[in-house]
């Protein structure tokens, strides 16, 4: 079965799943041409025990287009993450995580999945884009950012913190990596 990679972005009210809420998600599905293939995208309830975090909340102040957005017809988590397990299971092959960063976007998207949905399609791995791009530039961890990366990388898009945005933007940013490991 071909791969489908499955590049998502996330927007939270912290920085730990349980305590804090994922608000938002979005997922935009390639397949192994780099052609999209299908997204998704929801916006969530927040938790009802949760507590928003006070520095990242200081951080959404800056961002009050994308915090609005995150906001408009939130979902119940159990409801939009059994539609996106769905979803993922009805793509054509089987689903690779993809993000930047991995740990981050996969651990809150894992955990809601398995709470809410019983699990996770994506068993217990993702594919995380600095670490790609580290082996590709030969970079020390650390010292690979977006900021360090070659600018024909980066398509068009702009980095919004619409996670439907930021993950067509991020998919299209892993091609673009792959084709360059390919030579």
């Amino acid at each position: 079965m071909a791969e489908i990679y499955v590049s998502t972005d996330i927007e939270t009210d912290g920085p730990i799943p349980g305590r804090n809420s994922m608000l938002s998600f979005a997922s935009a599905a390639f397949n192994g041409s780099g052609a999209m293939v299908g997204t998704f995208t929801a916006n969530l309830a927040t938790l009802p025990d949760a507590v928003p975090d006070p520095d990242t909340m200081a951080w959404w102040d800056g961002q009050p287009e994308a915090w609005r957005a995150c906001r408009v017809d939130p979902r119940d988590p159990a409801e939009a993450m059994g539609d996106y397990r769905a979803w993922l299971e009805g793509l054509p092959g089987k689903p690779v995580f993809v993000g930047y960063p991995a740990a981050f976007d996969f651990m809150f998207v894992y955990w809601y999945l398995v709470r809410f949905a019983g699990r996770s399609p994506f068993s217990h791995s993702a594919l995380d884009l600095k670490s790609f791009a580290m082996a590709v530039l030969g970079t020390e961890f650390r010292g690979t950012s977006k900021r360090t990366m070659p600018k024909e990388w980066f398509g068009a898009a702009r980095h919004t913190h619409v996670a439907l945005d930021d993950a067509i933007e991020q998919g299209e940013l892993w091609f673009a990596m792959r084709r360059a490991a390919r030579g």
